[in-house]
């Protein structure tokens, strides 16, 4: 059944491109008829309560969400255009020095700064799902692995998040907290400077000792916050 809201962007929305055409997810750009203003349709999976904070909150660094339904077992959620590049766009073409590595990490930090304060994880922080906008300012995007921590959850229910900058504990072993984003944010940075996972090339100096931290095994070891980790930078 049409919602309203689905009403009025049929109305006066048109459809540009897909961006992602998946068994589990499709994400779509629509243009207003009018004002030519862009807005992303994202059919596929995530959890509703993880939207609903985002569509309360204005940051610079987070999408702006403007309306999130079930439809189906699958949730539809419209939100902000963003016009940039990914960071794994930028690596196709070469490596970051580390003033770049610092401007991307502090951007992504003041984003899960603000998720984390309110006890949201989001498990998927690799090269693809950080944008650098045509501003230049640094945006997290893709919510689908998020969830809200629960401090009486002994571990996850399932595995989710990418292969390479996931977290032991998001393999079930312990529940996911906001130093899992920490262990990803520093296998990110190691990438973003040599092109490799940290277990095959180390960055050195201290940018190498700051990775180091983040990737700790223990969660214990790493950064216990997104603010900790941009003061160390």
């Amino acid at each position: 059944m049409q919602s309203e809201f689905d009403s009025i962007i049929a109305e006066q929305f048109e459809f540009v491109k897909s961006v992602t055409v998946k068994a589990n997810k499709t994400v779509n750009v629509l243009r207003h008829k009018k004002s030519g203003k862009k807005m992303v349709v994202i059919n596929g999976k995530g959890k509703k309560d993880v939207y609903d904070f985002l569509m309360g909150i204005s940051h610079p660094n987070l999408p702006r969400i403007y309306s999130v339904e079930v439809e189906d077992d699958k949730l539809k959620v419209y939100e902000d255009y963003i016009d940039g590049i990914t960071v794994g766009d930028v690596l196709q073409t070469g490596l970051y020095k580390e003033s770049g590595v610092k401007a991307v990490v502090t951007g992504v930090c003041s984003a899960l700064d603000v998720l984390h304060n309110s006890n949201i994880i989001h498990r998927d922080i690799k090269p693809e799902n950080v944008i650098v906008d045509t501003s230049g300012n640094i945006r997290l995007i893709d919510f689908d692995s998020a969830r809200i921590y629960k401090t009486y959850q002994p571990l996850d229910t399932a595995f989710t998040g990418t292969a390479g900058f996931a977290a032991p504990e998001q393999f079930a072993i312990s529940q996911t907290d906001p130093r899992t984003d920490i262990f990803a944010l520093g296998i990110m940075m190691n990438v973003m400077l040599t092109g490799e996972h940290p277990s095959k090339k180390l960055y050195g100096g201290r940018y190498g000792r700051i990775i180091e931290k983040c990737i700790c095994v223990d969660p214990n070891g790493r950064f216990q916050s997104a603010k900790a980790l941009a003061q160390s930078l």
